[in-house]
């Protein structure tokens, strides 16, 4: 046993990088309560591992005492100087006391510590493989599911997928595979608990980090995710480059880099918009698809007063207001929606200095000399 526990030590180290000195140190340990446990002991007791060797001894230890009251703990003075006249009160006398049959039982408690601290090892790695995935996607493999999670292998260890944080009406089908977002990551007496999620904002901003190589490379910029998953969601970006259109980049040709998004998490809806430092740009592009009028500010209360054409009231507002909500969400701004005929008849539109009058303004300027460059395009050719 002594040569076979020694060659397991010195293989665990090197494999499993498990401290020799923390393994010895272990199995001591088990080892005096294995003691007391098999033999009815209660005194204290020391155990001496050889590491050479492999042999096992049991020293009792008792303190020396002028009167005893507990012989299993304590031996009096005058016993003490019969084996060393040197002792004195409150000594500590060690005597062997390793039973003979004690060596099966020490095999025995060994090979349960060094299995016990392989496993712990182990979870240790794995513990800290995921920690550092934590707000990572990962793909896995559905292997069952209950009334509370959806249970995913990811490999060497199984992530739970619970009921609030997956997509309603998403179906989730033993040995189909999927990805999720891994949100948490927890040391737990039965290993590492990992939990993940198919709604959380962070899904959707790796999502478009990986279809996305201008987000990827930081030339666009992910300023901000509002998610109702399953249904619909808005995400505002920002180009670093001027001459990059942070939109379009997250649309991709025909669209196919935004719907391979779609088509991962089954039709959900991504309005895309383009971020601003100015607030009635911003909360403007943020009720994408409807056309803003205008939008009146206050500062002090962060909200905003946001006009519409009489028409599109219901398309800004959305099905449950779900437009105007994932709006405010989005830009951080309380969102007021009025119609453009009440808001003439509170006197608040129109207003001449708007931003948005100016944007457009601009806008129309440059489709003038676009159409004007069109134009003599056309006519250089035609010569």
């Amino acid at each position: 046993m002594s040569s076979e526990l020694l060659e397991a030590l010195n293989a665990l180290e090197q494999q499993k990088g498990i401290s020799r000195e923390v393994l010895v140190e272990a199995i001591e340990a088990a080892l005096v309560t294995a003691y007391k446990r098999n033999f009815n002991q209660a005194q204290n007791v020391r155990i001496d591992f050889n590491q050479e060797t492999g042999e096992i001894k049991v020293f009792s230890r008792k303190e020396v005492v002028e009167e005893v009251e507990d012989p299993r703990l304590q031996i009096s003075l005058e016993e003490a100087r019969k084996i060393n006249s040197v002792y004195e009160p409150g000594d500590i006398i060690e005597q062997e006391v390793t039973p003979r049959n004690f060596g099966r039982i020490a095999a025995q408690t060994a090979k349960q510590v060094v299995t016990q601290r392989v496993r712990e090892a182990e979870r240790t790695v794995i513990y800290e493989e995921f920690v550092d995935r934590t707000d990572d996607i990962i793909n896995g493999i559905i292997e069952r599911k209950d009334a509370r999670n959806v249970y995913i292998n990811l490999g060497r260890v199984e992530a739970a997928l619970p009921v609030h944080e997956q997509i309603p009406g998403e179906e989730y089908k033993p040995q189909q595979r999927i990805r999720v977002y891994i949100t948490k990551v927890e040391k737990t007496t039965r290993g590492p608990q990992i939990i993940v999620s198919r709604t959380h904002p962070g899904l959707l901003r790796r999502l478009f980090e990986m279809e996305v190589p201008e987000i990827y490379d930081g030339i666009v910029e992910i300023k901000s995710i509002a998610r109702e998953a399953g249904d619909r969601s808005k995400i505002s970006v920002y180009a670093h480059d001027p001459e990059v259109d942070a939109v379009g980049a997250c649309v991709g040709t025909k669209g196919a880099r935004v719907q391979a998004i779609v088509n991962e998490l089954n039709g959900e809806k991504i309005d895309i918009v383009e971020w601003s430092e100015d607030p009635v740009i911003f909360v403007a592009n943020a009720l994408s698809p409807s056309k803003v009028l205008d939008v009146i500010v206050n500062e002090e209360e962060k909200s905003t007063t946001v006009i519409v054409p009489d028409y599109q009231l219901s398309l800004a507002i959305g099905k449950r207001g779900q437009n105007a909500r994932l709006a405010a969400k989005l830009t951080g701004w309380k969102i007021d929606i009025k119609s453009e005929s009440e808001a003439r008849e509170l006197g608040i539109y129109p207003n001449e200095n708007s931003p948005l009058l100016k944007k457009e303004e601009e806008e129309e300027d440059e489709t003038s000399f676009e159409q004007i460059d069109l134009y003599q395009n056309v006519e250089v050719d035609e010569e």
